[in-house]
């Protein structure tokens, strides 16, 4: 059911991205959709509870997180939209640089907790994400998205606030370039070559979604749409009803996966060659 619910979510979540209203639309359209999905998430909880402590560690690490996390980065997105200067360009750049200084000293006082989940730690788990342990290590955030005893533990709220002040950063970059292109907060970003995507769609795809669902792109914090977006740049192709196409490698009876083996053999055979 879990699952289920991530997956409907997901599709939703692409929806709002995509749907061209303006930033503090798509955020309060986030906000309605995350607080929906994790009430379900809460009555899947309170109804089955959990077979044994892997189960509700995987839980609250991995599936409560995700929706929890966009939660956050929409109601910061929200507030942003809804604090920031009306006018002028240095009473924008002003408000966006404190909002850095206020992510990054975010990290710095989680630092210990952001290395551990990053290096893919496993031994403080039972302390981190089963109910059991949610007094001894309290965490408050300065608002109040979505806390009920029975649905926390200690550190979930704080993993997917990490989570989230990694797309926040991306927002705030984004929102300093169209303020003031090429400010000195932004990361150079070094121009490529002219590279053309010469397999079929279905492929990139099913490259994308494995890459998606690795985490490994951001540390796991990136949305799918960001990453389809970033390949259609790099690559100069456009990926129209991508999700349409991922349903239809779900969909298939025999070798649902057929790219990534292929590019698996593709290596194995450039090993034996280079070997020769």
């Amino acid at each position: 059911m879990c699952e289920e619910l991530l997956d409907n979510f997901t599709e939703k979540l692409e929806l709002i991205n995509k749907s061209g209203k303006s930033v503090l639309e798509r955020a309060e359209e986030g906000i309605v959709l995350c607080n929906t999905t994790l009430t379900k998430l809460q009555n899947f909880v309170e109804k089955e509870d959990f077979e044994d402590k892997a189960a509700e560690i995987n839980f609250f690490k991995n599936i409560k997180p995700y929706p929890m996390s966009y939660l956050i980065y929409f109601t910061e997105v929200r507030s942003c939209e809804l604090d920031i200067p009306k006018a002028g360009v240095k009473p924008k750049v002003r408000f966006l640089e404190k909002e850095i200084k206020k992510i990054n000293k975010f990290f710095t006082r989680n630092n210990d907790f952001v290395h551990y989940m990053e290096q893919d730690h496993v031994y403080l788990d039972p302390q981190f994400f089963t109910r059991n342990f949610r007094n001894n290590f309290p965490f408050t955030p300065t608002i109040n998205y979505y806390q009920y005893p029975e649905f926390s533990t200690s550190h979930d709220m704080l993993w997917a606030k990490v989570q989230a002040m990694y797309r926040f950063i991306h927002y705030i970059r984004e929102r300093l370039q169209e303020i003031q292109p090429g400010h000195e907060s932004l990361q150079l970003q070094k121009s490529h070559k002219l590279l053309m995507w010469s397999g079929s769609k279905t492929s990139l795809v099913e490259l994308i979604y494995a890459l998606y669902a690795s985490g490994d792109i951001n540390h796991g914090t990136v949305d799918l749409s960001s990453i389809i977006s970033s390949f259609e740049d790099f690559f100069n192709i456009r990926l129209q009803n991508s999700y349409k196409t991922w349903s239809e490698i779900k969909a298939r009876r025999v070798d649902r996966i057929k790219y990534l083996p292929k590019l698996i053999l593709h290596l194995e055979q450039k090993m034996q060659r280079d070997d020769e």
